[in-house]
């Protein structure tokens, strides 16, 4: 048996300490609400909430790691958090599940910042060629959205692949040891899979968005309204200066990250944009990823997500 190269040992390493830590929350996920207290955030890794954290932006505010977004809404659901980011899957998903939260806020689409992954020596050079075998992803993040989309495009059904459902500290180590043939990923993750012997079959561009979202509880928007604002204000605010400071952007998430440097400044190249308000024309968007999950029965039906989206805060994100 070979023994793993010293390059793959660290990897590995990082996504364990990567997976170790978006189990354990930071501070303040208990489930008592949130009063007149701290407001509590819930972000994820490398998502634009981690710059805030990392600079220590915001003030009176407790935050608290999730590895990917259906995991956040969980907390949303338990009354753990008060606010969180999360792709353009997870909201659909909570939504079915009756989980209460307002959409308050969004990126501009990041399209390249999530990707199908599959082996450099592999046969398959284009989507289609994944008929019959199997594809990695994780269950209601973001890139399951990508996944019927590139179903789509390539005149394919769910019956056509085999999907397997993993977290991204499970995907990982399944490509590697070739359990499954292609990965569909986001940043970090997708960054730090990137090596000699990965190729990216294709990310998103043309084909989803891949917007982030920012969700909050209702009774915190209704009950805490300026202090919602004042944080969205900083959110906003150090999102622009990391887009216009990339070299101390990335030096500070780095270590935030534990990603090394030149990883975190390839993801942050191509994963990093402003934020958005949300509009009645961003409703409408989430709809029809709304109403595509319920046709392919992914989701139960019916879902109004266009109901949920609140333009109140809309003047902090200009």
């Amino acid at each position: 048996m070979r023994t793993p190269s010293r390059p793959r040992r660290r990897t590995a390493a990082l996504l364990t300490t990567l997976a170790l830590l978006a189990a354990t929350t930071l501070t303040g996920c208990g489930g008592e609400a949130a009063g007149d207290g701290p407001l509590r955030i819930g972000y994820q890794r490398f998502g634009g909430l981690s710059l805030v954290k990392a600079r220590g932006d915001a003030k009176n505010v407790t935050w608290s790691l999730f590895e990917s977004g259906p995991a956040l809404t969980e907390a949303l659901k338990a009354g753990s958090i008060d606010i969180g980011q999360v792709g353009e899957a997870p909201p659909v998903f909570a939504a079915a599940g009756k989980i209460s939260f307002s959409v308050i806020g969004t990126s501009q689409p990041i399209p390249q910042g999530e990707a199908v992954l599959v082996k450099a020596d592999s046969p398959y050079r284009g989507f289609a060629d994944l008929r019959g075998r199997t594809v990695a992803l994780n269950k209601g993040s973001n890139v399951h959205w990508l996944l019927v989309k590139l179903l789509e495009a390539n005149k394919m059904t769910l019956a056509d692949i085999n999907v397997k459902y993993l977290k991204p500290a499970e995907g990982r180590p399944a490509f590697d040891n070739g359990q499954v043939d292609a990965w569909i990923i986001w940043d970090p993750y997708f960054a730090l899979a990137e090596r000699p012997g990965v190729r990216v079959l294709a990310d998103a561009t043309g084909l989803a968005g891949n917007r982030e979202y920012v969700l909050a509880a209702p009774d915190t928007v209704r009950d805490r309204t300026d202090d919602v604002r004042a944080f969205l204000e900083t959110y906003r605010q150090t999102t622009d200066w990391g887009i216009a400071h990339p070299t101390e952007r990335a030096a500070t998430l780095a270590p935030e990250l534990k990603i090394p440097l030149d990883v975190t400044t390839r993801a942050l190249a191509r994963s990093a944009t402003p934020l958005a308000p949300v509009t009645p024309e961003i409703g409408a968007e989430l709809q029809a990823i709304a109403d595509s999950f319920v046709t392919l029965k992914l989701v139960p039906g019916p879902v109004d997500i266009a109901g949920r989206v609140d333009g109140r805060f809309s003047e902090a994100f200009r």
